[in-house]
This record gives structure tokens, C-alpha cells and sequence, in this order.
């Protein structure tokens, strides 16, 4: 999807002007802040039904300091941390990061998508069905296992946002003909794999929520790799770039390692 500085025509939900992109593979051989209840300053929280402080109050601070597993790192910015924070949260406690900060999202989102003549057209609505589907499938997702930076993984994410910024691309396919699986496998080969890609917002908040939205994406696939359980994903790597046509890419590359040893 692109983000709000393009004029309203070419804001579309649910078509390919939305665009997000899913590969997920299964290799056979594999079948936080501080201590706070609200770990990011509120911005506009008066003018939403759900704000970015209340939606913390229904989290306690152990809960919130667990799923910032990308607190201390030094190579993401604040954002692409909050692309992992954000993961995360959804995979402890689905239902009550659909009630909180889900909610945020769509109150922000619409909020700002008032000033286009096609309101109507590009606003989250809360009758559309994958907004119902999601609340379904989120029901039940509950302590799955939480998502670890790596550095390595974020360097292949970069490499292919910069790639996209500098060719102008918008896909799982390298300037140079590499696929998701060749630029992972070089670093973690036989291992279970997948990446998400998302264009438009440099928001972490707006990136993982239209992820799991997948409005338009009949498999859902950016929902299935981010609550994924089968291939025991446990680390990512994320990075936002500049994008020429959209503004913003957002690369996350997830990897499953046997043993991972959880860094302290």
C-alpha cells in the first residue's frame, strides 16, 4: 500500500496498489523498553478511540519488556525494533493485541486517511471480512515462541531493500536474479525460511498491522508467516528503506535455528 502523501486515486485497499508480499518455505529437514506500562511516547492519543497509552495499560511491563527481544541492538533503528516488539506481542497474546494495539492502528489509520475524497474506499472498515477473519484467527494464537534479531539476517533484509530503492523493484526477486531462498541459504542453509514484504509506511505499528490484515491476499500469507508455528521460526531480520515508487519497503526475513541459544 502507499502511503498518504500520494493523492487519494491512487490509494487503494485490496487490490495490487496495495501491495504486500509473501514466500514462505519449509525445509524437510525442519519440519523492550523500560519498565513502564507504556513503552513508546503517545502521540495523538486524544483524538483516538485507541491510544497508543491505553493500549499499553492492558499489557503489564513484564509482558511488554519480554516482547522487546530488540531493546539493546544497535544496528535497527526505532522502528524496525518496533517491527519485532510488535510481532511479538501478537504471538504471546493474539486476542489481546487484536483489542489493543490493532485497535490503535485502525483508529490512526482511518483517522488519517479522512482528508481523501475516498474515505470510504481506503479506510479499515471493522465490517470488512479479513478484519473479521483476523480477529477469528487470532483468537486462539496464544505463547508461541518469541522472534529474536539477528544481525546477519537484518544485513540480507538491507541488502534487498537497497537493491529495491536503487532498481526501483517491488519483489522477492534480487536485481540479479537471487530469490528469498538464494539470499538466505547463504547464510543459513537447511534451515526453514520466509520473508515478508510490505511498501508504503515507515511506521513499525502500521507495517506488522497491515501484515496481519493481508486485506487482498487470498492466501494470506504475510498473516501465516508472522503466526507461524510449524517451521519454529525464532529470529528475524528487519529493515526499512527508501523506496522510489512507494516511499517505504519493509523487508522482515524470518529464520528457524534448532537450539537457539536466547540471547541475553
Amino acid at each position: 500500500m502507499r502511503s498518504g502523501v500520494l493523492n487519494a486515486a491512487e490509494l487503494r485497499l485490496g487490490n495490487m496498489k496495495s501491495i504486500l508480499f509473501t514466500f514462505l518455505l519449509a525445509i524437510p529437514t525442519y519440519t523492550a523498553f523500560n519498565n513502564t506500562a507504556s513503552p513508546f511516547t503517545p502521540g495523538t492519543a486524544h483524538t483516538l478511540k485507541i491510544s497508543e497509552a491505553s493500549a499499553a495499560t492492558k499489557w503489564t511491563a513484564a509482558e511488554l519488556e519480554r516482547a522487546n527481544t530488540a531493546k539493546n541492538v544497535k544496528y535497527l533503528s526505532a522502528e524496525e525494533k518496533k517491527i519485532i516488539f510488535y510481532m511479538n506481542l501478537v504471538r504471546m497474546d493474539g486476542k489481546r493485541f487484536f483489542d489493543t494495539y490493532f485497535q490503535q492502528y485502525i483508529d490512526e489509520h482511518n483517522l488519517k486517511m479522512k482528508q481523501y475524497s475516498n474515505y470510504r474506499e481506503v479506510r479499515v472498515s471493522r465490517n470488512d471480512p479479513y478484519y473479521r477473519g483476523l480477529e477469528q484467527d487470532l483468537k486462539d494464537v496464544k505463547d508461541l515462541g518469541l522472534l529474536y534479531p539477528d544481525e546477519t539476517l537484518t544485513y540480507v533484509a538491507q541488502q534487498h531493500g537497497k537493491d529495491m530503492n536503487k532498481r526501483n523493484l517491488a519483489g522477492h526477486n534480487s536485481s540479479d536474479g537471487r530469490t528469498m531462498v538464494d539470499r538466505i541459504k547463504k547464510y543459513y542453509p537447511n534451515h526453514g525460511m520466509a520473508e515478508n514484504l510490505a511498501f508504503g509506511f515507515s511506521s513499525g505499528l502500521a507495517n506488522v498491522s497491515l501484515l496481519l490484515l493481508d486485506k487482498g491476499v487470498p492466501d494470506l500469507g504475510h498473516r501465516k508467516n508472522i503466526l507461524n508455528k510449524t517451521l519454529g521460526i525464532n529470529i528475524v531480520g528487519v529493515s526499512i528503506q527508501p523506496h522510489p515508487h512507494f516511499k517505504y519497503s519493509a523487508t522482515i526475513d524470518f529464520v528457524a535455528i534448532r537450539n537457539l541459544k536466547i540471547p541475553q
